[in-house]
């Protein structure tokens, strides 16, 4: 039994089965992960994998339990990796960042900007997606960390930072009426079309929640992934819209006007969301720390270790 054993079974139980596309992305070849399995099952003692002939058809209720010990096992190997690494030099690799296209083009630009002046030999990227989909790139390994709203929450064995808190902005084209209520409310907004993420987006839940909580049925005639196509329909005055106030700026949306709206719908949080019990290299924590001066590196092991939840935010 080996740990290139237990990347093979992992491998293919994340690629729906498919043994071959294991075998490309691990660089070897189908009948090599065959044999490899069927090596791993004799000594253990049990299978894994159900097969239909030749075919893996599904895990067996055993093989569950192997598979979540096997990833356990394979993080550990990583994070020992990791520790090599460290010490060997703690000012160049990689890192790579999971965030919601919000996250990345209106709040992180300064962030690597000053990481980068820091850390010049670190590689960084950027992955883009939905909260969930930006957690399951750190549950698979995929990306380090990430950086989302709300659906970091439903993943609890990810360990979840609060950073910042943020409200939402209505807006229009200039002269539309709606930014001349005063005060802004709710029935007001109902009134018109409204242009506004998606259900699976930055804090769409907590905008539903308000409206829910008046009563009112807001027309939302068109939802978006991110904040620059919801302004690109909005300056169409196809509808006003509800954005993250990050996502306005004055001197470059001059198509539109805004309105603070931040009365009306309850904050937001984004957070850091980490693999538990994950071995961070020394500038992981520089690239926190400047996105959220409060989350200290001893604030962030403490996390990582199952400690208090006072993040000083």
């Amino acid at each position: 039994m080996n740990l290139q054993q237990l990347r093979y079974i992992h491998e293919v139980a994340r690629r729906g089965l498919n043994v071959s596309e294991a075998a490309e992305a691990l660089f070897t070849s189908q009948p090599g992960v065959s044999k490899q399995i069927r090596q791993f099952e004799t000594e253990l003692g049990v299978e894994v994998f159900v097969r239909h002939g030749k075919r893996l058809v599904a895990v067996t209720e055993p093989g569950r339990q192997v598979l979540a010990i096997a990833e356990r096992m394979l993080r550990d190997a990583d994070n020992l990796r990791q520790v090599g690494d460290e010490f060997t030099n703690e000012v160049a690799g990689s890192l790579s960042i999971a965030t919601t296209h919000t996250q990345a083009r209106y709040v992180l630009p300064r962030v690597v900007r000053d990481f980068m002046q820091r850390f010049p030999q670190v590689k960084l990227s950027l992955h883009q997606g939905s909260p969930r989909q930006v957690c399951d790139m750190v549950m698979s390994g995929e990306a380090d960390l990430a950086l989302a709203t709300e659906a970091i929450a439903e993943y609890d064995e990810l360990v979840m930072l609060p950073c910042y808190q943020w409200n939402r902005c209505i807006v229009a084209t200039p002269r539309h009426p709606i930014l001349k209520e005063h005060p802004l409310t709710l029935e007001a907004i109902s009134r018109y079309p409204l242009i506004t993420y998606d259900d699976a987006f930055t804090g769409r839940s907590l905008i539903n929640k308000a409206f829910l909580g008046r009563g009112l049925r807001p027309n939302v005639v068109l939802t978006a992934l991110d904040s620059d196509v919801i302004k690109t329909y909005v300056a169409m005055d196809l509808g006003i819209g509800i954005l993250a106030r990050m996502a306005y700026d004055a001197a470059t949306d001059k198509t539109l006007g805004m309105v603070d709206a931040a009365h009306l719908f309850e904050s937001s949080t984004t957070r850091v969301g980490l693999r538990r019990n994950a071995y961070l290299r020394g500038y992981v924590y520089a690239f926190i720390e400047l996105f959220a001066p409060h989350l200290t590196r001893k604030m962030v092991d403490v996390a990582l270790a199952g400690g208090g939840e006072d993040y000083g935010m």
